[in-house]
């Protein structure tokens, strides 16, 4: 882990588009919340409920390449999703980036750390 980044690799036995592993887990429940399907930017993402603009538990792909993927990422970062991208850009430049100081320190990050840990080992214990 460095400076308020936790990030678990997670590597399934079949591959999954997002959209597909979603489906196999939004039915499951995980210590971070009921997970969503999301896009942040261009890319697929599956988030869970954000503890604070800084803190949200997300899954992405783990590799460089087309989907389907059999490795993913599961981090914390800022809320996801094409309207907070706007939000979070405004609010970085107006405070010349001390609005997302929360994401790294303080509770909500370290229950945000604790959450991506647990929500790895959730996963693994489905045997995707």
């Amino acid at each position: 882990m460095a400076l308020g980044i936790k990030i678990r690799k997670l590597e399934t036995s079949k591959e999954y588009t997002m959209e597909e592993l979603f489906e196999a887990i939004k039915d499951k429940e995980f210590s971070a919340g009921k997970p969503e399907l999301t896009t942040h930017l261009t890319m697929p993402l599956i988030v869970f409920p954000p503890l604070d603009r800084n803190n949200q538990v997300q899954i992405s792909p783990g590799q460089m390449k087309k989907a389907p993927w059999n490795k993913f990422q599961i981090t914390k970062n800022e809320v996801a999703g094409a309207d907070n991208v706007a939000k979070n850009l405004l609010l970085h430049h107006v405070t010349d980036g001390w609005s997302s100081v929360t994401g790294v320190f303080g509770k909500k990050s370290k229950t945000a750390e604790e959450l991506v840990v647990k929500t790895y080992e959730e996963l693994q214990a489905l045997g995707l």
